[in-house]
């Protein structure tokens, strides 16, 4: 277990391996049968939290594979030894804490609080601190109940950190867009948002064609550098990170949920070396920018926001003009 909480799958693998697990066949006809199966509960769940059923029913696949993998590990155990550790004590004796008190409660017995290799449980994976701030017993048996067969409770508690978080029903997480030839780099990166007409001045356009829709503000971001799909993301998004703080999580989650409401697969492929740099490349970009004390994260040749705002401190400190762009000439000036 210790193994896997510091090496998880959304900041362990490209973001085009990661969305093919994901946004699977598999996953999507799965969740289309969930969505028909429990079509009275979610509607009822979205009209009292506002928060749309597909999003809720691709968290749930992104969990638990609709309640199929919920975890086995005991969950007091499991806390124990990842405080014990010590890489995040804190958290963990927190977590087993709280973990504590729902026991304590009577909401579950010792044998109910099982769950994964960090101690999530239920059918959306809830932590245990997560448990007691967002919990709702919405079939009103007396407990709020994320561990047994029926999801209803964990959507709906689901829906309640959503909710909590400023989740705004009908504003996209983002929309796939292109853009223009020679379009400034330097301006994409999720900390910059603009208004639609900014970018749409720029020459912004819908992958799927037609003018440039207003959602409110929204950032560029290159998961995948510009040659791969480039995403313009809103307020909800980042809603979608109080669940999970890996863009490639918010993406996926996101994606997974535009699917099951029917819309289509991404446009753009992604290519074979993003950035036109070589895995080997990024992977010593990231690591002489850490060693430079521009923290970019682990050297898994994945150069996402955190690995660009390195990069743009780094050329600040320098007195470089402020792109937040890997390059094979960024390289070679740090060797």
């Amino acid at each position: 277990m210790v193994a896997h909480d510091s090496r998880q799958a959304e900041v362990a693998r490209p973001l085009q391996d990661y969305l093919a697990s994901a946004v699977s066949d598999a996953r999507r006809k799965s969740g289309q049968k969930a969505l028909t199966r429990f079509k009275p509960v979610l509607a009822q769940i979205e009209r009292r939290y506002g928060v749309e059923k597909e999003l809720l029913t691709a968290i749930w696949g992104m969990e638990s594979a609709y309640g199929s993998f919920r975890g086995s590990l005991p969950v007091f155990s499991t806390l124990a030894t990842l405080a014990f550790e010590g890489r995040r004590r804190a958290f963990f004796e927190a977590e087993l804490l709280a973990a504590l008190r729902i026991v304590q409660a009577a909401h579950a017995t010792p044998a109910q609080m099982r769950g994964s290799f960090a101690g999530a449980m239920g059918h959306t994976q809830f932590m245990p601190s997560t448990y007691q701030r967002h919990a709702q017993d919405f079939d009103r048996s007396g407990h709020a109940d994320i561990w047994g067969e029926d999801p209803t409770d964990a959507l709906a508690s689901t829906a309640q950190l959503l909710k909590a978080a400023g989740w705004r029903k009908g504003q996209p997480w983002a929309i796939e867009v292109l853009l223009p030839e020679g379009f400034d780099l330097a301006l994409t990166g999720r900390i910059f948002a603009r208004p639609a007409r900014a970018w749409a001045r720029l020459g912004v356009v819908p992958a799927s064609g037609g003018a440039l829709p207003d959602h409110g503000p929204g950032a560029l971001i290159l998961p995948a550098g510009p040659n791969g799909p480039v995403f313009l993301i809103y307020d909800n998004f980042h809603v979608i990170k109080k669940y999970n703080y890996a863009d490639s999580y918010a993406i996926a989650v996101g994606h997974l949920s535009d699917r099951l409401a029917g819309g289509g697969p991404l446009r753009a492929g992604f290519p074979r070396n993003p950035w036109g740099m070589s895995t080997g490349e990024r992977q010593a970009l990231q690591a002489r920018l850490t060693a430079r004390g521009f923290d970019a994260g682990p050297p898994d040749g994945v150069i996402g926001e955190k690995g660009r705002a390195a990069i743009r401190a780094y050329e600040r400190a320098r007195g470089l003009p402020v792109t937040g762009v890997p390059s094979r000439a960024l390289l070679a000036r740090l060797d």
